[in-house]
């Protein structure tokens, strides 16, 4: 037994022997780890994709999904890939995109109902009002204008001297949807062209009012003017940006008097409650 571990250390001992040792172990740890690596890439997953082609705002139901089983490298290089059916059911397909037949799903092509711009249309605040202004193809720069875009919106028209006014009317002003002369969203589909027709915003009673009155004066045109990416990145306050532009419009249009109306009607009726009393007073002292 001695002699036996003696002729162990003396082996192991030998430089020789320890550095082919060494190389085979190294040898076999690269083996080992490449034929992980490369069964690692090539094990076959099962991941969802679209059966048939789904149109912007269609809702995902478990009918629209299939499965294929493909090798695990190319979902390593997609992190934004879908890779289970869970993630899809009850969302929707994206505003301005479309999934075509057996591709596969991906985040950024999918989204709650909440977001779409039907519902944000749906959800205007308190105090606002859905605000039309129509457009064409030359109006909004060969079709450049989207939703979410901040845009600025222009006043052409002429004063009681006959002098052009051309000047900033509205600063800062959120775009809710494009839509064509048949009140379709231009971007919901990237299957078809669309000519827009008409820009929605939403904006506060008394700036919608201003708005409709000055598309009624006569003459005058409402442009709209993007703005670049930092402009809609930074959006400012949404607000009448010429004062002068304002009492102009303002000064055009009559003003109904809600208010004392209002108030003089309740005291002739008041008055009328007075007289009637004393009718009937007079009446029973005769």
């Amino acid at each position: 037994m001695g002699n036996l571990v003696t002729k162990i250390k003396r082996f192991l001992s030998n430089k020789n022997t320890v550095t082919i040792i060494c190389v085979v172990a190294g040898i076999l740890v690269l083996y080992i780890g490449y034929n992980w690596r490369v069964k690692s890439a090539t094990q076959p997953t099962t991941i969802p994709y679209a059966k048939n082609a789904l149109p912007s705002r269609h809702i995902i139901t478990s009918d629209d999904i299939g499965f294929m089983e493909v090798s695990s490298s190319v979902i390593n290089k997609s992190a934004n890939m879908v890779k289970t059916a869970n993630q899809l059911i009850g969302k929707e397909v994206m505003y301005g995109t479309t999934i075509p037949q057996n591709s596969f799903f991906y985040n950024e092509a999918i989204t709650t109902s909440e977001s779409q711009p039907d519902n944000v249309i749906a959800d205007i605040e308190d105090g606002y009002t859905l605000f039309p202004l129509s457009v064409d193809l030359h109006t909004t720069y060969g079709n450049s204008i989207y939703p979410g875009n901040y845009i600025d919106l222009w006043f052409k028209g002429v004063d009681d001297y006959r002098k052009l006014i051309y000047t900033n009317l509205i600063r800062s002003i959120k775009v809710l949807d494009v839509r064509d002369n048949q009140g379709q969203s231009v971007f919901e589909t990237s299957s078809e062209k669309r000519t827009p027709a008409e820009l929605l915003f939403a904006v506060p009673d008394d700036m919608y009012s201003l708005l409709r009155k000055a598309q009624y004066i006569g003459n005058v045109e409402i442009i709209p003017v993007p703005r670049n990416k930092n402009y809609t990145a930074n959006p400012g306050e949404t607000e009448v940006a010429s004062e002068y532009v304002k009492e102009f419009i303002l000064s055009k249009a009559a003003v109904i008097p809600d208010e004392q109306i209002s108030t003089q009607t309740n005291q002739n009726n008041n008055n009328n409650q007075s007289n009637d009393d004393t009718i009937d007073e007079s009446s029973q002292d005769d």
